[in-house]
């Protein structure tokens, strides 16, 4: 103990120890982490289970489960409508009330295993995904100052892949023990996350904001650059979330099992390499942290697109999932070159540009599916190289904020 703890401690005035103990758990970053873990359990258990649900009990095909993605993802391109939501609601509550709305649509989505029940339940849960993950990365911004970003980030990301661990040990369990059926699981995921977003809402404070927000759309054209890069890269995210994922369960029949231990697989290696990462990132800058993830993905989608041993898939997978955490560069990188007050408007307004493509790739790939899913895979590496491309204009030197 340091020399103030010890004379609380010897003179019985404990305290204003106890309040500083009570205060390091109140935190914007453990309010985070704790979100993090909530929304790690309910859509992890969600997208695990997800490819062996609807083609073992719904029966889909590469064009239902492609239009299935397409719809859940018409939120996201929506998320834009965030800042209307934000004139009632402060961010903080609106994050609560989409993790409420995530875990709902998670925990009932076992009871609908049908085509037009599954469309319903997807919306629903995917209302709560993209409104929390919009509201997560402006609080993120906002609350973490520019020089801890990109490592606070890289915790949290190492935060969710331990609660995804968690979620997936427990679906490994529950099919391979215990013989549990999806609407069990899907309940049970979904009434623990339900569950721990109204602890979170009633042992939180409301966190103060240092720069009030601007309640409004705002495009600017400094940001361009971003904005391109974002779309880029919903458009290669997509690809990855829907078909890297069916690939394994339609062409190399992978059970829910196998699915699982490959998600945990990811998890176990993004749990120790994501702080890392956001160290390497703060260290090297943006430019350099994109480059080598953009090279890495046009390598791993033309792997997808030749790929014929399933061992050998997973290896890419792998891979795959592990470049996702150099995302935090494209987040730190506006950051950098953002006006304060406009991270909460445009934190929406980015997320509906990454999700541009999300509407219409799984549709629309799903039916190129059809006819040669390599030519779905050729189109992620063209997506990656014109992310290479753009990603060598990024300076964060500049001084480009404008008030």
């Amino acid at each position: 103990m340091d020399k103030a703890t010890t004379e609380q401690v010897s003179t019985g005035n404990t305290a204003p120890l106890i309040a500083a103990q009570t205060n390091r758990w109140h935190s914007p970053f453990v309010f985070l982490a704790v979100a993090s873990i909530i929304m790690s359990v309910t859509f992890a258990g969600w997208m695990a289970m997800l490819n062996n649900f609807v083609v073992e009990q719904a029966a889909f095909t590469g064009a239902e489960i492609g239009m299935l993605q397409s719809l859940r993802e018409i939120p996201g391109f929506l998320a834009f409508t965030a800042i209307f939501v934000l004139l009632v609601f402060t961010e903080q509550v609106f994050a609560l009330i989409s993790l409420c709305l995530l875990s709902i649509g998670v925990a009932i989505t076992g009871l609908f295993p049908s085509i037009y029940g599954l469309y319903a339940t997807t919306v629903l849960m995917s209302i709560g995904f993209h409104y929390y993950e919009t509201l997560n990365t402006s609080l993120s911004l906002q609350w973490f100052k520019k020089d801890e970003a990109a490592v606070k980030l890289g915790q949290l990301m190492s935060i969710k892949s331990a609660a995804s661990l968690l979620c997936y040990a427990l679906i490994w369990l529950g099919f391979s023990i215990f013989s549990a059926s999806y609407q069990v699981m899907y309940l049970f995921f979904g009434l623990s996350g339900l569950l721990l977003t109204i602890w979170l809402a009633f042992t939180m404070p409301k966190f103060p904001m240092e720069h009030a927000q601007h309640k409004k759309i705002i495009l600017r054209k400094r940001y361009s650059l971003y904005y391109l890069l974002t779309f880029l890269a919903g458009a290669r995210r997509q690809i990855f979330v829907v078909f890297a994922g069916f690939l394994m369960v339609e062409k190399f029949g992978y059970s829910v099992q196998q699915i699982t231990v490959l998600y945990m697989i990811n998890h176990v290696i993004n749990f120790f390499l994501a702080p890392k990462i956001g160290v390497w990132i703060a260290k090297v800058g943006e430019r350099k942290a994109l480059t080598l993830e953009y090279l890495g993905l046009i390598t791993v989608f033309v792997g997808y697109a030749l790929v014929e041993s399933a061992n050998i898939a997973a290896v890419l997978y792998v891979i795959d999932h592990l470049f996702f955490a150099m995302a935090i560069a494209l987040k730190t990188y506006f950051q950098k070159i953002a006006d304060p007050k406009d991270i909460a408007s445009s934190a929406g307004v980015s997320f509906s540009i990454n999700h541009i493509a999300a509407v219409v790739i799984p549709a629309t790939f799903g039916l190129i599916w059809l006819y040669d899913h390599s030519l779905v895979f050729y189109a992620g590496a063209v997506f990656a190289v014109l992310s290479l491309t753009a990603s060598q204009f990024v300076n964060t030197k500049k001084n480009t904020v404008v008030v």
